[in-house]
């Protein structure tokens, strides 16, 4: 009998812990974790993982991940008419701000937006006239680097003839190829040479195109094109289509490219030995800056722009080609940074 009351008392003892661990009755509160702040970023057409202007996109709401603890997600546009659609999938999945890529998504953000006040959202590579209060437009002044580039490129040149073209003819692509034809013509002017730009004419605005953001075939004719004209230094300007110029001049050799969006080198390693440089648009801070501000309130709509002046667009390291750029020629392109950013240089045409 004894053995039994214990029993009873140990048992009665055991449950009278388990409701204090509970709360003193009942069943347990779930545990309820604080909600996690969502950039949800719709693609354009070429890809999450574009070598470009996407991907350094992505790359941004990434390090927000990783130092702000964010959650993030992306849809892929395969075509034009999946923006609207792909916008309207995140407005209905909690995200807190939706982060659209590329001057083609201008539209169908723009009424998406209008038609959705309270959310918040940002694209890349484009901005509003007037500005709409829930949208912050990045735009780059790639222009400034392209014009390095340029520069730079006149100054490397053996056949004395260099080359561009663009994915499609829109603004965000004619900024780099205004910027580099007159930065080759500026080091004409400044050192009485006569090297030519193929691809493109800023005074006309007429030029080569592939016609898409997606295909290396394309890339590789129209690479292959201005290397027969004598380019030996070509910088496409058309996200994944540029490999394919990578590919041929690789292959036709004594050619180098200079890539655009991301540095080259790092996204493209295969074509590191013919890479010279990159024009940079650091989308990646960008985006970073935009998802801090909706998250501690101080987000307003408008524009943000990158500059050389406050690294939002710059040269890439030269890499491989560190040795054979001459200082002398470094040395002026230093004094051509200083130049742009104190407004003595125009980067683009008039």
């Amino acid at each position: 009998m004894q053995k039994k009351t214990y029993l009873v008392l140990s048992l009665l003892i055991l449950a009278s812990m388990a409701l204090a661990a509970c709360g003193g009755g009942g069943a347990a509160p779930a545990a309820t974790a604080a909600p996690t702040f969502k950039a949800c970023q719709v693609t354009d057409t070429g890809g999450i993982d574009d070598k470009s202007f996407n991907a350094t996109a992505w790359k941004g709401v990434q390090d927000a991940m990783d130092q702000l603890g964010i959650q993030g997600t992306y849809l892929e546009s395969q075509e034009q008419a999946d923006y609207e659609k792909n916008i309207q999938a995140f407005l209905q999945a909690d995200c807190n701000i939706i982060i659209t890529v590329g001057f083609l998504l201008g539209d169908a953000t723009q009424a998406a937006a209008e038609a959705n006040p309270d959310m918040k959202f940002s694209i890349v590579d484009f901005a509003y006239d007037p500005t709409i209060p829930n949208v912050v437009g990045q735009i780059f002044n790639t222009d400034e680097a392209a014009f390095m580039a340029g520069y730079l490129a006149a100054g490397m040149t053996k056949t004395g003839v260099v080359g561009t073209f663009g994915g499609l003819q829109i603004p965000t692509v004619t900024i780099f190829m205004d910027g580099f034809s007159e930065g080759v013509a500026y080091y004409n002017q400044q050192k009485g040479t006569s090297v030519e730009v193929k691809g493109w004419d800023p005074a006309s605005q007429t030029g080569l195109f592939a016609g898409n953001f997606e295909s290396t075939d394309d890339g590789r004719r129209l690479g292959e094109s201005l290397m027969d004209e004598g380019a030996d230094i070509i910088m496409p300007v058309a996200g994944p289509v540029g490999l394919g110029t990578a590919a041929a001049a690789q292959e036709r050799g004594n050619v180098m490219v200079i890539g655009v969006d991301a540095d080259w080198v790092l996204t493209n390693p295969d074509y590191e030995a013919i890479t010279l440089t990159s024009v940079m648009k650091n989308m990646d801070v960008t985006t970073v800056n935009v998802i801090k501000s909706a998250m501690d309130g101080t987000f307003k709509g408008g524009v943000t722009v990158g500059t050389l002046d406050n690294g939002g667009v710059g040269l890439a390291p030269f890499h491989d080609f560190d040795s054979q750029v001459p200082q002398a020629l470094k040395d002026e392109l230093d004094t051509v940074r200083q130049g742009i950013i104190a407004g003595d240089i125009t980067t683009s045409p008039q």
